[in-house]
């Protein structure tokens, strides 16, 4: 592989963008394919197999050819409201997933560098932490800490920007408080509903690490249901 296809790729990935190796093995040849970019040389009949493979996120041997197609998908965003403890539970389960995890707690005492190391915590209350985050319809929303001043700010944003999968922790009833506030806020039954609540697949555990699970299981599933 030519020093320059490896330079692209580390920069590629640095900026977190999605791209694929497209590699030619019996020539040896390579090249990086994005979307809307024509690929040129041994690759160029392969353009729309190249594309489905990528829109596909999958990686394997194009039929009938000697090219190999290898994805690199950028991590989803996970923003986890509430620096409890189910929370460090889940950053454990998901450091060999491809999630980009943020935790946003405006308690300091909750949110520290020390209970979560090598994660971007922000201390500040959702109305102002979601002003320094790009989210979309391909973000994911936790909420934990069962405190209406900060869950419900945060799924109002997750509402808005139709985030692919929005959870909240709490028994049934304070799932049923929190949509009552939310309707009062002026979201649809069809937005409501969308909350995953009370949060997780009911695999029947009751302790942290098991809520965790049931919640990663839920993500994952979701995050597959999307594509």
């Amino acid at each position: 592989m030519r020093k320059n296809i490896l330079e692209q790729i580390i920069k590629n990935k640095s900026l977190k963008l999605e791209f694929a190796i497209v590699t030619n093995l019996k020539s040896g040849e390579s090249q990086i394919f994005e979307l809307n970019k024509k690929l040129t040389g041994s690759f160029e009949k392969f353009q729309k197999e190249i594309e489905e493979f990528f829109k596909s996120k999958k990686n394997g041997m194009i039929k009938n050819s000697e090219i190999f197609v290898e994805t690199y998908i950028r991590p989803i965003k996970v923003i986890i409201i509430g620096a409890v403890h189910i929370a460090q539970y889940l950053v454990n389960y998901v450091k060999s997933l491809n999630f980009e995890i943020l935790i946003i707690d405006p308690r300091g005492y909750f949110a520290t560098t020390k209970r979560f190391p090598n994660l971007k915590i922000i201390n500040k209350w959702p109305e102002e932490a979601f002003k320094e985050i790009n989210t979309n319809e391909n973000t994911a929303l936790i909420a934990l800490t069962h405190d209406p001043k900060i869950d419900d700010p945060a799924l109002q944003h997750a509402l808005n920007k139709n985030f692919y999968y929005i959870g909240a922790l709490g028994s049934k009833k304070t799932h049923e408080n929190r949509c009552q506030r939310l309707k009062e806020s002026g979201f649809t039954d069809k937005q409501i509903n969308s909350i995953h609540g009370p949060i997780g697949i009911k695999l029947g555990g009751k302790s942290a690490p098991e809520i965790a699970l049931s919640i990663i299981a839920q993500l994952v599933s979701e995050t597959y249901n999307k594509k």
